[in-house]
Protein backbone atom coordinates (compact mmCIF):
# COMPACT_ATOMS: atom_id res chain seq x y z
CA UNK A 1 0.00 0.00 0.00
CA UNK A 2 1.15 3.52 -0.84
CA UNK A 3 0.12 6.42 1.38
CA UNK A 4 0.55 10.12 0.66
CA UNK A 5 -0.01 12.91 3.13
CA UNK A 6 1.39 15.78 5.13
CA UNK A 7 2.41 16.24 8.75
CA UNK A 8 2.90 19.33 10.89
CA UNK A 9 6.58 19.62 11.76
CA UNK A 10 5.54 21.26 15.02
CA UNK A 11 5.39 24.92 14.04
CA UNK A 12 2.51 24.90 11.56
CA UNK A 13 4.69 24.09 8.52
CA UNK A 14 3.40 20.94 6.84
CA UNK A 15 5.80 18.40 5.33
CA UNK A 16 4.73 16.25 2.38
CA UNK A 17 5.56 12.54 2.36
CA UNK A 18 4.84 9.24 0.63
CA UNK A 19 5.04 5.98 2.55
CA UNK A 20 4.96 2.46 1.12
CA UNK A 21 4.26 -0.53 3.33
CA UNK A 22 6.05 -3.87 3.10
CA UNK A 23 8.14 -6.43 4.93
CA UNK A 24 11.55 -5.83 6.48
CA UNK A 25 13.37 -2.63 7.40
CA UNK A 26 12.04 0.58 5.92
CA UNK A 27 14.30 2.38 3.47
CA UNK A 28 14.03 6.13 4.05
CA UNK A 29 15.13 8.57 1.36
CA UNK A 30 16.91 11.79 2.38
CA UNK A 31 17.21 14.32 -0.44
CA UNK A 32 20.16 16.45 -1.37
CA UNK A 33 20.39 20.25 -1.35
CA UNK A 34 17.55 21.92 -3.28
CA UNK A 35 16.21 18.50 -4.33
CA UNK A 36 12.91 16.74 -3.62
CA UNK A 37 11.37 13.32 -3.17
CA UNK A 38 10.52 12.91 -6.86
CA UNK A 39 14.08 12.77 -8.15
CA UNK A 40 15.28 9.88 -10.30
CA UNK A 41 17.10 8.04 -7.49
CA UNK A 42 14.17 8.31 -5.07
CA UNK A 43 11.72 7.04 -7.69
CA UNK A 44 14.03 4.19 -8.71
CA UNK A 45 14.30 3.02 -5.11
CA UNK A 46 10.54 3.36 -4.66
CA UNK A 47 10.01 1.13 -7.70
CA UNK A 48 12.53 -1.37 -6.31
CA UNK A 49 10.77 -1.40 -2.94
CA UNK A 50 7.37 -1.91 -4.61
CA UNK A 51 8.71 -4.82 -6.67
CA UNK A 52 10.37 -6.45 -3.66
CA UNK A 53 7.52 -5.79 -1.24
CA UNK A 54 9.65 -3.65 1.04
CA UNK A 55 8.62 -0.51 2.92
CA UNK A 56 9.89 2.80 1.61
CA UNK A 57 9.48 6.37 2.87
CA UNK A 58 10.31 9.61 1.10
CA UNK A 59 9.49 13.20 1.98
CA UNK A 60 10.33 16.80 1.17
CA UNK A 61 12.22 19.04 3.55
CA UNK A 62 10.49 22.29 4.51
CA UNK A 63 10.81 24.82 1.72
CA UNK A 64 11.40 22.07 -0.85
CA UNK A 65 9.18 20.19 -3.28
CA UNK A 66 5.62 19.81 -2.04
CA UNK A 67 6.32 20.82 1.55
CA UNK A 68 5.43 24.20 2.99
CA UNK A 69 7.88 26.79 4.21
CA UNK A 70 10.52 29.05 2.70
CA UNK A 71 13.69 27.54 1.31
CA UNK A 72 15.76 30.45 2.62
CA UNK A 73 14.79 29.44 6.16
CA UNK A 74 16.40 26.04 5.65
CA UNK A 75 19.46 24.93 7.59
CA UNK A 76 21.09 21.59 8.37
CA UNK A 77 19.43 21.73 11.81
CA UNK A 78 16.01 22.46 10.37
CA UNK A 79 16.16 19.77 7.70
CA UNK A 80 17.49 17.23 10.19
CA UNK A 81 14.55 18.08 12.43
CA UNK A 82 12.18 17.70 9.46
CA UNK A 83 13.44 14.15 9.05
CA UNK A 84 13.01 13.50 12.77
CA UNK A 85 9.44 14.78 12.64
CA UNK A 86 8.53 12.54 9.70
CA UNK A 87 10.14 9.47 11.25
CA UNK A 88 8.44 10.10 14.58
CA UNK A 89 5.07 10.49 12.84
CA UNK A 90 5.31 7.47 10.53
CA UNK A 91 7.15 5.25 13.03
CA UNK A 92 8.47 2.83 10.40
CA UNK A 93 10.24 0.64 12.96
CA UNK A 94 13.55 -0.66 11.64
CA UNK A 95 15.18 1.93 9.40
CA UNK A 96 17.78 2.07 6.64
CA UNK A 97 18.60 5.66 5.76
CA UNK A 98 19.47 6.41 2.14
CA UNK A 99 21.08 9.83 1.97
CA UNK A 100 22.05 11.60 -1.25
CA UNK A 101 24.69 14.37 -1.15
CA UNK A 102 23.55 16.67 1.69
CA UNK A 103 21.12 13.92 2.66
CA UNK A 104 24.15 11.77 3.48
CA UNK A 105 25.21 14.38 6.04
CA UNK A 106 21.73 14.43 7.55
CA UNK A 107 21.75 10.62 7.63
CA UNK A 108 24.95 10.64 9.67
CA UNK A 109 23.47 13.18 12.10
CA UNK A 110 20.32 11.10 12.54
CA UNK A 111 22.30 7.88 12.97
CA UNK A 112 24.12 9.47 15.90
CA UNK A 113 20.92 10.13 17.85
CA UNK A 114 18.36 7.50 16.84
CA UNK A 115 18.46 3.86 17.96
CA UNK A 116 16.02 2.61 15.28
CA UNK A 117 18.47 3.14 12.40
CA UNK A 118 20.11 -0.14 11.41
CA UNK A 119 22.11 0.74 8.30
CA UNK A 120 23.15 3.59 6.02
CA UNK A 121 23.32 3.81 2.24
CA UNK A 122 25.07 7.03 1.23
CA UNK A 123 25.16 8.37 -2.33
CA UNK A 124 27.89 10.94 -3.09
CA UNK A 125 27.65 11.98 0.58
CA UNK A 126 28.48 15.59 1.37
CA UNK A 127 29.03 15.88 5.13
CA UNK A 128 30.42 19.27 6.23
CA UNK A 129 29.95 20.65 2.73
CA UNK A 130 29.00 24.15 3.90
CA UNK A 131 32.36 24.75 5.57
CA UNK A 132 34.69 22.48 3.59
CA UNK A 133 33.32 22.69 0.05
CA UNK A 134 30.90 25.59 -0.34
CA UNK A 135 32.50 28.52 1.50
CA UNK A 136 36.07 27.99 0.20
CA UNK A 137 34.81 27.86 -3.39
CA UNK A 138 32.69 31.00 -3.27
CA UNK A 139 34.08 34.03 -5.11
CA UNK A 140 34.92 37.09 -3.05
CA UNK A 141 31.83 38.97 -4.24
CA UNK A 142 29.61 36.09 -3.13
CA UNK A 143 31.12 36.09 0.35
CA UNK A 144 30.65 39.85 0.58
CA UNK A 145 27.01 39.51 -0.51
CA UNK A 146 26.31 36.79 2.04
CA UNK A 147 27.91 38.79 4.83
CA UNK A 148 26.10 41.99 3.80
CA UNK A 149 22.65 40.72 2.83
CA UNK A 150 22.53 37.20 4.27
CA UNK A 151 22.18 35.35 0.96
CA UNK A 152 23.60 34.83 -2.53
CA UNK A 153 22.19 32.97 -5.51
CA UNK A 154 24.66 31.09 -7.69
CA UNK A 155 24.21 29.68 -11.20
CA UNK A 156 23.52 25.95 -11.01
CA UNK A 157 23.43 23.11 -13.50
CA UNK A 158 20.87 21.39 -11.27
CA UNK A 159 18.36 24.20 -10.57
CA UNK A 160 17.13 26.64 -13.19
CA UNK A 161 16.60 29.43 -10.67
CA UNK A 162 20.11 28.97 -9.27
CA UNK A 163 21.31 27.66 -5.92
CA UNK A 164 20.52 29.87 -2.95
CA UNK A 165 23.15 29.97 -0.23
CA UNK A 166 22.39 31.78 3.02
CA UNK A 167 24.51 32.95 5.91
CA UNK A 168 22.40 30.97 8.36
CA UNK A 169 22.91 27.78 6.32
CA UNK A 170 26.68 28.19 6.46
CA UNK A 171 26.80 29.24 10.11
CA UNK A 172 24.47 26.44 11.17
CA UNK A 173 26.40 23.86 9.15
CA UNK A 174 29.56 24.68 11.11
CA UNK A 175 27.79 23.45 14.25
CA UNK A 176 27.19 19.98 12.81
CA UNK A 177 30.56 18.88 11.49
CA UNK A 178 31.07 15.11 11.52
CA UNK A 179 34.42 14.58 9.77
CA UNK A 180 36.42 16.13 12.61
CA UNK A 181 35.91 13.16 14.93
CA UNK A 182 35.27 9.40 14.88
CA UNK A 183 31.82 8.40 13.61
CA UNK A 184 30.32 5.82 15.94
CA UNK A 185 27.52 3.81 14.37
CA UNK A 186 27.17 0.04 14.85
CA UNK A 187 25.40 -0.87 11.62
CA UNK A 188 26.65 -1.52 8.08
CA UNK A 189 27.37 1.48 5.88
CA UNK A 190 27.49 1.31 2.08
CA UNK A 191 28.73 4.30 0.08
CA UNK A 192 28.39 4.97 -3.66
CA UNK A 193 30.44 7.75 -5.25
CA UNK A 194 31.36 8.79 -8.78
CA UNK A 195 34.97 9.61 -9.53
CA UNK A 196 33.94 12.32 -11.99
CA UNK A 197 31.90 14.15 -9.34
CA UNK A 198 32.60 17.90 -9.78
CA UNK A 199 30.76 18.91 -6.62
CA UNK A 200 31.83 16.47 -3.92
CA UNK A 201 35.30 14.97 -4.52
CA UNK A 202 35.19 11.19 -4.25
CA UNK A 203 38.17 11.18 -1.91
CA UNK A 204 35.90 12.70 0.73
CA UNK A 205 34.14 9.35 0.86
CA UNK A 206 37.51 7.77 1.61
CA UNK A 207 37.92 10.26 4.45
CA UNK A 208 34.42 9.43 5.64
CA UNK A 209 35.14 5.69 5.60
CA UNK A 210 38.30 6.30 7.64
CA UNK A 211 36.28 8.18 10.26
CA UNK A 212 33.78 5.35 10.77
CA UNK A 213 34.73 3.46 13.90
CA UNK A 214 34.12 -0.08 12.61
CA UNK A 215 34.98 -2.21 9.59
CA UNK A 216 31.52 -2.92 8.13
CA UNK A 217 31.92 -0.23 5.47
CA UNK A 218 31.70 -0.81 1.72
CA UNK A 219 32.77 1.96 -0.66
CA UNK A 220 31.85 1.57 -4.33
CA UNK A 221 33.47 3.97 -6.79
CA UNK A 222 32.14 4.46 -10.29
CA UNK A 223 35.03 5.61 -12.48
CA UNK A 224 32.79 7.53 -14.90
CA UNK A 225 30.11 8.55 -12.39
CA UNK A 226 29.13 12.19 -11.81
CA UNK A 227 27.38 13.77 -8.83
CA UNK A 228 23.86 12.98 -9.95
CA UNK A 229 24.43 9.23 -10.39
CA UNK A 230 21.08 9.05 -12.17
CA UNK A 231 21.93 7.21 -15.37
CA UNK A 232 20.08 3.90 -15.79
CA UNK A 233 23.18 1.90 -14.85
CA UNK A 234 23.76 4.12 -11.80
CA UNK A 235 20.19 3.59 -10.64
CA UNK A 236 20.53 -0.16 -11.15
CA UNK A 237 23.72 -0.15 -9.07
CA UNK A 238 21.98 1.82 -6.31
CA UNK A 239 19.05 -0.58 -6.18
CA UNK A 240 21.41 -3.56 -6.07
CA UNK A 241 23.22 -1.97 -3.13
CA UNK A 242 19.90 -1.50 -1.37
CA UNK A 243 19.05 -5.15 -1.99
CA UNK A 244 22.44 -6.23 -0.60
CA UNK A 245 21.85 -4.23 2.57
CA UNK A 246 18.34 -5.63 2.93
CA UNK A 247 19.73 -9.18 2.71
CA UNK A 248 22.50 -8.38 5.19
CA UNK A 249 20.19 -7.22 7.95
CA UNK A 250 18.71 -9.97 10.16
Amino acid sequence: MLYSGTIDRGDGVRLAYQSRTGEGPCFVWLCGFMSDMNGAKALALDDWAATEGRPFLRFDYSGCGQSEGKFEDGTISRWRDDAMAVLDHIRPGRIVLVGSSMGGWIALLLAAIRKDIEALLLVAPAPDFTTDLLWPRLPAEAKRAIEATGAWRAPSQYVETGALYTRQLIEDGAKHRVLDKPIVFPGPIHILHGQQDPDVPWRRSLDLADRIAHDDVVLTLLKDGDHRLSRPRDLLRLCRMAATLAEQLP
